[in-house]
C-alpha cells in the first residue's frame, strides 16, 4: 500500500509539473486530465432526468432538513477520498471492518438520503445510473441548494464491490491535521494545494461535534492541557459553552462557519483569516504560503466568483478520483450491499 501511495505521488508531482501556466507544481489550477468513460451528460441517452429527478429529490429532502444539504456534501468527501469515487461507503460489513465502521464515519450521515434518491432514479431507469453518480449530483444539488454554483458533474462511474475500514482510517484526514500532513493526504490523491484550500471550503455549511475539536482547540492543545494559543479568545469562550471539557464522544453540534451556517459563501475564510476556523485543519490553512493567500484574497473579495469557478474545478477533480467505467465495478439495484 506505501508503495502504491508513493508511486501516484510521483506520478502526480510528474502530471502536475507538465501543465503550463502553474506557479507551483503541485497546484491543480484547471481539472487533471479527462479520465475515460466520464464526461457530462453520460446518462442523455440511457437516463435523460437523472440530474432533475436527483434535484428534486434533494430539494425535498433539504426542504425537510437542511442539515442534511452539507450531510450530502460531506458524504461524496468519505466516498471519493476512499477507494475513489465508487460508492463503497454504501457497503456494509458483518464483521464490522467496512468503510462505515470506521472512526471518520463516525457521524457521517446520508446513507438514506442515497437510497431514498436512488430508489426514484431506478423507477426512471432500472440498473442505468449508479450509486457512485448519485453521490456526486446529490452534492453537487446541496451546494446549489445553500446558493452555490450548480456546476457540471462529470458521470458514468460505476460502483465498486470492496469496502475496507483500514482504507477509510488511513485516508480520511483526520480534523487534527496540520498543513503538511494535508497536503500530503491530498497529493498522494493526485491533488494539489489549490484543492486542499478551494475544498476546504466546503465548510462554508454545516456543522462538527465537539469531538472532533474540542480536545485540541480548547482543552488539551498538543497534549498539554491548555487552549490552542492560535484560536481566537472569544470565540473559544463561545465553543467552551457548548462543548464541555473531559466528555468523550461529545455528539453536540457547532456550526462551521457561524455566520452563515447555510450560506454557500466566502465567510468560512473570512474566519480563518480571523482565527476562528473551527477545526485545527481549517486554521492550518495559514501555516502555508500558497493557502494562505488564496485564504486572504477570498477573505477579501467582494464577490464569491474565483472561488465558485475554483470549486468548480476542484470538485471535478475529486470526482476523478481512482473512478471504475466501463465494464468495471457495477450497477446495483440498490446502493447498500454487503460485503461479507
Amino acid at each position: 500500500m506505501a508503495l502504491k501511495l508513493q508511486l501516484l505521488a510521483v506520478v502526480v508531482a510528474v502530471a502536475a509539473s507538465c501543465r503550463p501556466g502553474l506557479a507551483d507544481p503541485a497546484v491543480s489550477a484547471l481539472p487533471g486530465l479527462p479520465v475515460a468513460g466520464l464526461a457530462a451528460g453520460f446518462y442523455n441517452e440511457s437516463c435523460p432526468e437523472v440530474e432533475d429527478l436527483v434535484l428534486a429529490e434533494m430539494r425535498a429532502i433539504v426542504e425537510k432538513d437542511r442539515t442534511l444539504g452539507p450531510a450530502m456534501l460531506r458524504f461524496m468527501f468519505h466516498d471519493c477520498l476512499v477507494r475513489g469515487c465508487d460508492a463503497s461507503i454504501m457497503l456494509k460489513s458483518r464483521s464490522n471492518k467496512g468503510e462505515q465502521d470506521a472512526i471518520a464515519s463516525y457521524s457521517l450521515r446520508g446513507y438514506d438520503v442515497v437510497e431514498q434518491i436512488k430508489a426514484t432514479v431506478e423507477a426512471a431507469c432500472p440498473l442505468t445510473v449508479s450509486c457512485a453518480d448519485i453521490i456526486a449530483l446529490a452534492a453537487r444539488d446541496a451546494v446549489y441548494l445553500s446558493n452555490g454554483p450548480r456546476y457540471a458533474v462529470e458521470t458514468g462511474r460505476r460502483d465498486g464491490k470492496v469496502s475496507a475500514k483500514f482504507d477509510a482510517d488511513n485516508d480520511l484526514p483526520p480534523p487534527f491535521s496540520n498543513i503538511v500532513d494535508l497536503k500530503t493526504y491530498f497529493s498522494v490523491k493526485g491533488l494539489g494545494w489549490k484543492d486542499l484550500v478551494v475544498l476546504s471550503g466546503s465548510h462554508t455549511i454545516g456543522s462538527a461535534e465537539c469531538s472532533t475539536f474540542a480536545s485540541d482547540r480548547l482543552y488539551n492543545f498538543s497534549g498539554k492541557g491548555v487552549q490552542d494559543p492560535s484560536l481566537d479568545k472569544a470565540y473559544a469562550a463561545f465553543l467552551r459553552e457548548a462543548c464541555e471539557p473531559g466528555l468523550q464522544n461529545d455528539t453536540t453540534t457547532v456550526a462551521m462557519d457561524p455566520s452563515t451556517p447555510y450560506e454557500f459563501d466566502l465567510s468560512y475564510y473570512r474566519h480563518v483569516l480571523g482565527d476562528t476556523g473551527l477545526l485545527l485543519s481549517d486554521q492550518a490553512l495559514m501555516d502555508d504560503r500558497w493557502t494562505r493567500e488564496y485564504v486572504e484574497r477570498m477573505a477579501a473579495a467582494a464577490s464569491p466568483d474565483e472561488f465558485f469557478a475554483d470549486y468548480a474545478v476542484a470538485m471535478t477533480n475529486m470526482g476523478r478520483l481512482e473512478v471504475l467505467t466501463g465494464d468495471s465495478g457495477e450497477i446495483r439495484e440498490t446502493c447498500a450491499a454487503y460485503v461479507d
